[in-house]
């Protein structure tokens, strides 16, 4: 793990790069990465990521510079900014019910070569799709997704890299770390190691590439 500056860990991100990154709505989302990548003007991104957040907040930030070509994700609907934008055609909106893109997520991170889910089977979803019978029963084949990069947020951070998060900002900020090829943290404290009790590791320092410095 090398601790590096914002600026310096956001100029690794090229333009058309794949990210994932990590937040329920804004919460547990790295704001101070969405900031850099708006200034660095990162362009043609591919994103992936539970929802679109707010405008302004989160991944919005990127939907409301027109940094990205396509998003993938559960919801979008409380981002008017998206919606427009899909309607648009300037952004490629694909739509996944949440359990279904967490595990696919989970199974870029694991190694797996997908899931099975029965979500879809007989409607629109399914077009496209591989289907299998397991003991008389339909399943679609969802396929892993990784990324470049995964863009996450913790509480607490040691100079190691083992990682803490707070309450509901956890969300899916650990599954997402294990499925980017190259892992850039944020956290809003960074201490000593061994201030972070092995048990209330979330993250382990093997799985994080880059810490963020703080001002």
């Amino acid at each position: 793990m090398q601790c590096i500056a914002l600026e310096k860990a956001v100029a690794l991100i090229s333009d058309g790069a794949t990210i994932m990154v990590g937040g329920f709505m804004g919460v547990g989302t790295p704001e101070r990465l969405m900031d850099e990548l708006v200034r660095q003007g990162k362009r043609d991104l591919t994103l992936i990521c539970n929802d679109n957040a707010l405008p302004g907040v989160g991944v919005g930030k990127l939907v409301s510079a027109g940094l990205r070509k396509t998003t993938v994700s559960s919801h979008i609907g409380v981002n008017p900014e998206t919606q427009k934008r899909m309607f648009a055609g300037s952004l490629e909106v694909e739509l996944s019910p949440q359990g279904t893109l967490i595990e696919r997520i989970r199974a870029g991170g694991y190694g797996l070569g997908g899931v099975l889910t029965a979500t879809g089977v007989g409607t629109m979803v399914e077009e496209g799709k591989r289907k299998i019978d397991v003991d008389g029963k339909e399943y679609l084949l969802e396929t892993p997704l990784r990324a470049d990069f995964a863009l996450i947020h913790a509480m607490v951070a040691d100079y190691l890299g083992n990682l803490r998060y707070a309450l509901t900002a956890r969300n899916f900020n650990p599954i997402i770390a294990m499925a980017g090829a190259t892992v850039i943290a944020t956290a809003a404290n960074i201490v000593p190691v061994g201030v972070i009790s092995p048990d209330e590791v979330m993250t382990p320092a093997a799985i994080v590439d880059y810490l963020v410095t703080n001002p």
